[in-house]
């Protein structure tokens, strides 16, 4: 617990998923991090599991489309320790769906939690970073998805990611701050609780395991590694994309990591 003692960051949707594992690998690497997430319950749960292995977290519960909550939350971790080191904007949706007969509220909430609370939260570090003299890195989440075909309005949003990822790292050169895009390919979280039913449920069956899954139903950590132990070959664990996070916010400023895909074994179809 050394690599990262001393550093300051925010981790944003770490109640569950890639943003839980991502606190936990950096935590466990000696970082002091504020917890971002609007499920209080499951954000105390990743807060403890931080503390039982020995890291420090805190918990601040919001919504992270609220602009204005979000912009105080990073201010104000940045005032108290005078510095801030690492924002991993970690927060996503995905609603599968056509666009010819899909439902505008569902696009708005993608738009809003996987593009605009990136913007406000990446604008918010780098102006805490600025203010506080402090030499960090800013995670974004891409996805395979803004690379292939027929993936929808979600896609669409991670296309968007990517464009202002590459934007950011211009804007940035000359500034001790890193903008690094992680793009994973399958991995299984409680992203897919908004998943239809019979994708999910011959996915489950196909591996073994009872077709039980529920539209908007949250499985547990422990139900979750289960089912990703036995699907290894086709779908990464949200550790894997952790360690690329890890990795990437360990390198010196005089290093730029553009991206960094994290993809299984084998293609998921």
């Amino acid at each position: 617990m050394t690599v990262l003692r001393g550093r300051i960051g925010i981790v944003v949707g770490a109640s569950s998923g890639i943003g839980r594992a991502t606190a936990l690998r950096l935590a466990a690497e000696g970082a002091e991090l504020h917890l971002v997430g609007r499920a209080q319950d499951r954000l105390e749960e990743a807060c403890q599991a931080v503390r039982s292995t020995g890291g420090t977290a805190h918990c601040a519960p919001l919504d992270v489309t609220d602009d204005d909550a979000l912009r105080d939350l990073v201010a104000r971790v940045a005032s108290r320790h005078g510095a801030l080191h690492m924002m991993v904007n970690g927060a996503g949706v995905e609603h599968i769906g056509t666009v010819a007969d899909g439902d505008p509220v569902l696009w708005r909430e993608m738009l809003e939690v996987n593009v605009m609370s990136l913007l406000v939260g990446s604008q918010a570090a780098i102006r805490a970073m600025r203010a506080t003299g402090s030499s960090g890195h800013i995670v974004h989440f891409g996805s395979i998805a803004a690379r292939t075909d027929n993936t929808g309005v979600y896609g669409a949003t991670k296309a968007a990611v990517h464009a202002l990822t590459s934007t950011l790292r211009k804007e940035l050169e000359t500034d001790p701050i890193r903008i690094v895009n992680i793009i994973p390919g399958a991995v299984l979280t409680n992203f897919v609780r908004h998943f239809p039913e019979e994708l999910m449920n011959g996915f489950l069956t196909s591996h073994g395991f009872d077709g039980d899954f529920r539209r908007g139903e949250v499985y547990t950590e422990d139900r979750i590694a289960q089912i990703q132990r036995r699907a290894r070959d086709i779908v990464c664990s949200a550790d894997d994309v952790a360690r690329a996070v890890l990795f990437a916010v360990t390198q010196p400023p005089e290093v730029n990591i553009y991206e960094l895909f994290v993809r299984p074994a084998r293609n998921f179809s």
